[in-house]
């Protein structure tokens, strides 16, 4: 296991089209692991390959719920008390994934990305996706996304096509947020 670099903008890199997965083998496995690693350690939701520079049809996804049968945590938010609760892992890995049917409606979520660190934007998406993929063992499954899994997968999808999530706001938003960008690295 191994934490591996997140390329950020403006990385070429993150415009490359991504290749399908054709070895479902222990080299795949093992970036699979590492994808996690890399994704809790930053933290994040979700990863794409190619965020790590593997040009692959590759997914980890983790909304990491919070965990409503667990003992709440308290803790202290200068003198505020409350309770959380912690959040349970639940990985999910989706390989060489395809969307079959976009619904027409939309959701807005504030998005934000490992590779464009510390910007939110909200984005629109289709609110619900059909998504066929295979799993690590190269088995295919089909499911029906919703809520923040919808946005989380196509978000992610999108890099596999070269996208940012910037690139669906107009170019007015786009330059603002890489300029603040630009800002929060030179203050760094």
């Amino acid at each position: 296991m191994a934490i591996r670099e997140i390329l950020e903008v403006p990385d070429p890199r993150l415009k490359t089209v991504s290749e399908p997965v054709t070895e479902f083998d222990d080299e795949l496995k093992t970036l699979v692991e590492d994808m996690f690693e890399t994704m809790y350690a930053a933290p994040g939701i979700g990863l794409a390959a190619i965020q790590v520079g593997v040009p692959k049809r590759l997914l980890v996804i983790d909304l990491q719920p919070e965990d409503t049968d667990a003992e709440p945590e308290e803790c202290d938010h200068g003198g505020h008390h409350h309770h959380h609760y912690p959040t349970k892992k639940e990985p999910r890995v989706f390989v060489n994934p395809e969307i079959l049917d976009p619904a027409d409606e939309l959701a807005s979520y504030q998005e934000g990305c490992l590779s464009v660190p510390d910007i939110f934007a909200d984005v629109d998406r289709p609110a619900t996706c059909r998504v066929r993929y295979q799993d690590l063992d190269g088995n295919v499954h089909e499911e029906e996304m919703e809520g923040l899994m919808a946005t989380c997968i196509q978000h992610e999808m999108d890099h596999l096509e070269g996208i940012l999530f910037i690139d669906h706001l107009s170019r007015l938003k786009r330059n603002m947020a890489l300029k603040k960008l630009k800002k929060l690295r030179e203050a760094a």
